[in-house]
């Protein structure tokens, strides 16, 4: 019985050579001759085919990061880490990918989450001048990494959006190599420099944007990354436009006269997936020998973690919004009244929820809870200060799975704080004042350019500029506003 079903595209050529033709291997070796593939042969080490139809940005970049040896931090299969297109989901729930593909903003926002490099160039802030240049550089290292995002509508090829690295460079003929990540369908090939350029100055029309390409290469020094901005839900578009849009507006007014007002016009009522925008990011890890012993690689990524979230509850900043949120009781209380949504157990819970596809591969239902008997432990080694240990049982299709979730620790003293602040264990985790104060700190310095008090407006640059912060700090902060500048460029054009 015959199978319906497409077996691979015939490549439109002209304009594309096949990488593997008479003339395209060539080309090849020409443009090796010329030192123009030193990039080529990390990247076809770590080659592989798209494992959905519309996973090209993922499959590229999980290409990417691999050939440039970064660490995902997080185990693939067995005891083995290493980066997979499945694995790429915090700036977009993978469901979601599969169904509509993923923006331009969003790869740079992934690669950037996951420890990268990004430098990200629309084609209506660049030009092909720029272009070949940075082509060249890259092709000729094995440091750095060109994607595209183009047309295959401009090849003569079916489709259109697409994500594929670009793995070599031929001078004389003024080609570029693309390793189609979408091997079932198109075999890497060699088109005119000229001709991507064109492919990728095409409008995007989920975003209204340019395409273009970025170059990706690996931070001398990975993030600590105790925060991360979440674009999985589907609020974050308004919220990003509420920041972006709505807040330097009303910063404008004239009621707008010191630190506790601009925290009211920001935070009394904001969109209500706000507080869904900024997560803190745990460490979930399997139980595979039920001991809770850390290893020296946990203790020193905890380590970092908990001295960021001192450094946070340090800084002036932090006082201020404390005080705020004592003031504006009815926020505690109504927070109160549907539960005390911050407490430990309850957020480990979700996270662990969360952490069920990492471990299974599936998502769990929303409507029940799948991380089952959830409790806190303190682990005290010798001569060590203690390390705080949630633990519970995930639950996904019948199968359980003993899970921890390392907790970072910052010892603060009482205060009037009410729940929605401080959570039932005290201190004992990144809490709403925190997450209030490192978005402030991250968002860009254009957002108070309107404040017209020329007082409180030098007194907020105080608070937030970056360059006043602790190193460790700093590179956090930084590091979340870079996030946020990519998921900005992705709002729809007017």
């Amino acid at each position: 019985m015959a199978i319906a079903g497409i077996y691979r595209r015939v490549l439109p050529s002209p304009p594309a050579i096949e990488f593997a033709s008479p003339e395209g291997k060539k080309l090849f070796t020409e443009a090796l001759g010329d030192g123009a593939m030193n990039g080529f042969f990390k990247l076809i080490s770590y080659y592989q085919t798209q494992s959905e139809p519309a996973y090209c940005g993922l499959a590229t970049l999980a290409m990417v990061l691999n050939a440039l040896s970064i660490d995902p931090g997080r185990k693939w299969k067995g005891p083995w880490r290493w980066f997979d297109d499945s694995m790429l989901d915090c700036c977009e729930p993978l469901e979601k990918i599969k169904d509509k593909g993923i923006s331009f903003g969003k790869v740079a926002c992934l690669a950037h989450c996951k420890g990268a490099k990004v430098e990200a160039f629309r084609t209506n802030e660049s030009s092909v001048e720029e272009f070949r240049k940075l082509v060249i550089s890259c092709t000729s290292s094995e440091d750095y990494h060109v994607i595209t995002s183009y047309n295959r509508a401009v090849f003569k090829q079916t489709g259109t959006g697409h994500f594929s690295p670009i793995g070599g460079y031929h001078a004389q003929k003024d080609m570029v190599l693309i390793l189609d990540v979408a091997r079932f369908k198109y075999p890497p090939h060699w088109v005119p420099l000229t001709l991507l350029w064109d492919a990728m100055d095409t409008i995007d029309k989920a975003t209204g944007h340019h395409r273009g390409f970025m170059i990706i290469s690996k931070l001398k020094k990975s993030p600590s990354i105790l925060y991360t901005v979440s674009s999985r839900h589907e609020g974050w578009n308004s919220v990003a436009k509420f920041l972006a849009e709505k807040v330097p507006l009303l910063l404008k007014l004239d009621n707008v006269k010191d630190v506790q007002d601009v925290l009211s016009v920001i935070f009394k009522s904001p969109p209500a997936d706000l507080r869904e925008f900024i997560k803190w990011v745990a460490e979930v890890r399997r139980q595979e020998d039920g001991s809770l012993v850390l290893s020296e690689e946990e203790k020193g990524r905890l380590a970092v973690k908990e001295e960021v979230l001192k450094l946070v509850r340090e800084t002036e900043l932090f006082k201020y919004v404390s005080r705020w949120l004592t003031s504006e009781s009815s926020i505690c209380k109504e927070i109160e009244s549907s539960g005390d949504i911050n407490a430990l157990p309850e957020i480990t819970a979700k996270v662990c929820c969360q952490g069920a596809q990492v471990f299974s591969g599936n998502l769990c239902s929303t409507d029940k809870l799948c991380c089952q008997g959830t409790n806190v432990k303190s682990v005290i080694g010798d001569g060590e200060k203690p390390a705080t240990i949630v633990s519970g049982t995930v639950v996904t299709n019948g199968t359980e799975q003993g899970v921890d979730m390392l907790v970072p620790a910052c010892q603060i003293g009482p205060s009037s704080l009410c729940a929605f602040d401080q959570g039932s264990c005290r201190g004992m985790h990144p809490s709403t004042g925190d997450v209030l104060t490192i978005l402030l700190l991250a968002l860009p310095q254009q957002t108070w350019a309107g404040i017209k008090e020329e007082k409180l407006q030098s007194e907020i640059f105080g608070l937030i500029t970056a360059d006043s912060l602790p190193t460790l700090l700093q590179e956090e902060v930084l590091y979340l506003r870079q996030q946020i500048q990519f998921l900005m460029t992705d709002l729809e054009a007017p």
